[in-house]
């Protein structure tokens, strides 16, 4: 493989088949009202779409548009009215949009090959189908697993075990020993394995802890762009199945994240801490370290985590507590400058009737 064999990636690259409704609906597990011979050429928003595309009403705050949309057909939860096109109903029509555009738009890779400016290091194995681009570094005994994709100036370490169709796009570093899933996408610039942040007190001074351990990434999971996972100081740092993890995150070393879980942009986890399976961690949520986070729950956007939060409870706020007392506290704040007028003023008519009772009683 060389430069020239290496194709755009652009998702829209290919052409793709019209599809009815009908076709649609049974690709998605939906049923239709109407016209299910329709034929539908492209997906779009409620506001681009134009005839001959498909559009989807996942929020209700937006259902006043449909009249208004040039779509020629509807992807929707269920009728109502207003729907005055054909429509394909299904439990989830955001899921269903997800499985349209891909059924529209397939994603396109390099041709498999071993590209000649590649640095591979002694002992390293590569299996089937495998694309590895110009300047990839790949060092010493590392296994890639079949079909894996590695875009350009990526860096893998020593005895990194990459598995089966996995993706590593461009500038992004899996260190030694580091240990990655099958189908596990890693976006551009995301470090894995990067040194923990210990050092013990020396005087003044601060003495390195030598950061000895790996990160394990299981099958599934999704790691964003510029994303840092820490190496364990001991042990592992480990990412459990299906994890989706936004932009710019940074987990520290010995974290455990359960599977299934969300950690969107933003999110800085500390050392030691546990978060359990189909947990969501919203925009800029931080968590101290040593603490647990149990299964289904919570937290809102730019909460600070400073205790154990149960499994299933849902917390938001600076620190984070039950999400529906914050709400009452966040509605409270903007009242609190009035709030403080009125106390004083109610102080200032307790304290002159005080002097009344006083003056009266000495007569």
């Amino acid at each position: 493989m060389n430069s020239r064999t290496l194709e755009s990636s652009n998702p829209f690259s290919k052409g793709f088949m019209p599809k009815t409704l009908n076709e649609l609906a049974d690709h998605v597990g939906g049923t239709v009202l109407g016209d299910g011979k329709v034929v539908i050429s492209g997906i779009a928003g409620i506001d681009e779409a134009r005839e001959g595309e498909i559009t989807f009403l996942s929020n209700p705050r937006y259902a006043k548009k449909i009249r208004e949309t040039r779509a020629s057909a509807l992807i929707a939860a269920q009728e109502g009215e207003g729907f005055n096109r054909p429509v394909l109903l299904c439990k989830n029509p955001y899921l269903a949009y997800a499985r349209i555009v891909r059924l529209f738009h397939e994603e396109t890779h390099p041709t498999p090959g071993i590209d000649e400016r590649a640095i591979i290091g002694k002992g390293t194995k590569i299996g089937k189908d495998c694309t590895i681009s110009p300047f990839v570094f790949i060092g010493e005994n590392t296994e890639i697993g079949d079909r894996v994709i590695i875009y350009p100036f990526v860096f893998i370490g020593n005895e990194v075990k990459i598995g089966d169709d996995a993706l590593i796009h461009a500038s992004s570093s899996i260190r030694e020993r580091c240990i990655i899933g099958k189908r596990v996408i890693v976006h551009c610039g995301a470090v894995i394995g990067s040194d923990g942040f210990g050092f013990a007190r020396d005087g003044k001074s601060y003495y390195k802890i030598p950061q000895v351990g790996i990160v394990q990434i299981d099958d599934d999971v999704e790691v964003g762009a510029n994303v840092a996972i820490d190496r364990a100081a001991l042990g592992r740092t480990w990412i459990k199945r299906g994890v989706k993890i936004d932009n710019l995150v940074h987990i520290a070393h010995n974290v455990v994240v359960g599977e299934d879980t969300v950690l969107v942009a933003q999110v800085g986890v500390s050392g030691s801490t546990e978060i359990g399976n189909n947990v969501s961690l919203a925009g800029q949520v931080g968590v101290i370290g040593h603490l647990r986070i149990g299964d289904n729950a919570m937290v809102g956007a730019k909460s600070g985590v400073a205790a154990d939060v149960g499994a299933g409870k849902v917390v938001s706020g600076i620190p984070a507590y039950d999400h529906r007392d914050w709400l009452k506290t966040s509605m409270t704040l903007p009242k609190v400058s009035e709030m403080r007028k009125q106390l004083h003023r109610l102080l200032k008519e307790v304290e002159e009737l005080k002097s009344k009772v006083k003056s009266g009683s000495k007569k």
